[in-house]
C-alpha cells in the first residue's frame, strides 16, 4: 500500500514537473509587443489598430501578444516614430506632418493635389509608397501607410466664401498644409489633434483643416458652425503604422508572413473606413445644423491659381536636400496617374464618397 502510494507521489511530482517545465518554455516562446496610438479610445481608427493587434495573436495562435497603448498614453502624435525607433513601443501610429521634414518624399501627398476621397488617396499613397520606396524610412519596418480624406476648411464663425474671407483667420494646420493655409491668405497655428476642440471653443483659433470625420469623430460639428467644401485641392494627411527594426527582424519567417497579411487587410479597412468616417461627419453636421459651403468652380480656380507656389517651394526644398526636379516630377506623374486610376475604380466598385 506505501509502495503504491509512494508511486503515485512520484508520478504526481513528475507530472507537475513536466507540466511547469512545459509552462515556462510556452511563456517564454511567446512573443510580446507593446502598440501605441494617439487617437482617443472611441475613434474608429483607435478601434482598427485594436483590431490589428487582436488578430495578431489569434492567426499566430498566442504566439504573439500585443498590448494596445491608445490614446496617446504611451506616445502622442509628435513623439510616435522616435519612441518606436528607439524601442518606446514596438508599433505605433501617427501621421508624417507632425515630425515636417522626417518624411521629406511622402509629404508630396501634403500637396494640394486634387484627391477626391480618403479610399482614393490611400490606394495612391500606398502604391507611391511601394513603387518609390522613400529611404526616410528604412530606420523602422512599415506595416502600411494611408492617407485620410480631402482636408477641408472648418470654422467656428465666419462663412468663407471666397478667398479674401480668409486673409487674416487663425487656422489649426500642421506640415505642408501650413504652407497652403498661408498661400490662401490665413495664419497657420500648429497645434496637436487632442488640442484642437479647446482651441476652437476658447476662440484660440477660427478655424481647422481637416477631413470631415473630424465634424463627429472629434466632435468639432459642437463647435464648428461653417464648413467650406473645398476639396478641390485636394491634400490630406498621410498616416503610418510601423515596427521597430529589430523587433521586426527578429520575428520568426512565419510570423513576419501573418504580420503582412494582416497589415496587408488592416490598410484595405482604413482606407475603406476614410470614406464611411467623413460620410458619418457630414451626417453629424447636418444633425448639428452646420451650414456647408461650396466653391463655384470660378473660385475653385482661384483657390488652386493661390497654393501654385506651394508646389515650387516643396520642389526647392527638395533639391536642396539632394533631389533632381525631375525625381519630383516623376512623383507628381505617378500619383496623378494612379489617383485617375483609383478614381474610376472608386465609382466602378460602387464605394460610396463624399464626393
Amino acid at each position: 500500500m506505501k509502495k503504491s502510494i509512494t508511486f503515485l507521489a512520484v508520478v504526481l511530482i513528475a507530472f507537475a514537473f513536466v507540466f511547469s517545465i512545459n509552462s515556462f518554455v510556452y511563456a517564454a516562446d511567446v512573443i510580446k509587443l507593446k502598440a501605441a496610438n494617439y487617437l482617443p479610445t472611441t475613434h474608429p481608427m483607435s478601434n482598427l489598430t485594436g483590431w490589428f493587434c487582436e488578430e495578431i495573436k489569434k492567426r499566430t495562435n498566442g504566439r504573439v501578444e500585443i498590448t494596445y497603448y491608445d490614446g496617446g498614453t504611451l506616445l502622442n502624435p509628435v513623439k510616435m516614430y522616435d519612441g518606436i525607433v528607439t524601442g518606446i513601443a514596438d508599433i505605433g501610429v501617427s501621421h508624417i506632418d507632425y515630425t515636417r521634414g522626417r518624411f521629406p518624399v511622402m509629404e508630396v501627398f501634403d500637396l494640394p493635389l486634387g484627391f477626391t476621397s480618403g479610399w482614393v488617396a490611400s490606394q495612391t499613397s500606398n502604391d507611391f509608397f511601394h513603387k518609390f520606396k522613400p529611404a526616410e524610412w528604412n530606420d523602422v519596418n512599415v506595416l502600411y501607410v494611408n492617407t485620410s480624406g480631402p482636408l477641408i476648411l472648418e470654422c467656428v464663425n465666419k462663412p468663407v466664401k471666397t478667398l479674401k474671407d480668409i486673409k487674416g483667420l487663425k487656422i489649426r494646420a500642421v506640415g505642408v498644409m501650413s504652407d497652403v493655409i498661408k498661400a490662401l491668405g490665413g495664419l497657420p497655428v500648429p497645434l496637436q489633434m487632442p488640442d484642437v476642440y479647446d482651441s476652437l471653443r476658447r476662440g484660440v483659433i477660427d478655424g481647422v483643416t481637416v477631413d470631415l470625420s473630424t465634424l463627429k469623430f472629434w466632435k468639432f460639428a459642437e463647435v464648428i458652425k461653417y464648413v467650406t467644401l473645398d476639396w478641390q485641392l485636394g491634400t490630406g494627411y498621410t498616416f503610418y503604422c510601423v515596427m521597430n527594426k529589430a523587433k521586426w527582424n527578429a520575428l520568426p519567417p512565419d510570423i513576419q508572413k501573418i504580420f503582412i497579411e494582416v497589415a496587408s487587410e488592416t490598410r484595405e479597412k482604413q482606407a475603406a473606413l476614410w470614406n464611411a468616417m467623413d460620410i458619418e461627419g457630414v451626417d453629424a453636421f447636418k444633425k448639428a445644423d452646420g451650414k456647408f459651403i461650396s466653391l463655384s468652380n470660378a473660385e475653385a480656380t482661384k483657390w488652386r491659381k493661390a497654393v501654385e507656389p506651394v508646389f515650387a517651394d516643396y520642389k526647392k526644398t527638395m533639391v536642396s536636400k539632394g533631389y533632381k526636379e525631375a525625381e519630383i516630377d516623376e512623383w507628381l506623374k505617378f500619383i496623378k496617374e494612379r489617383t485617375a486610376y483609383w478614381i474610376k475604380e472608386q465609382k466602378k466598385r460602387g464605394i460610396a464618397a463624399p464626393f
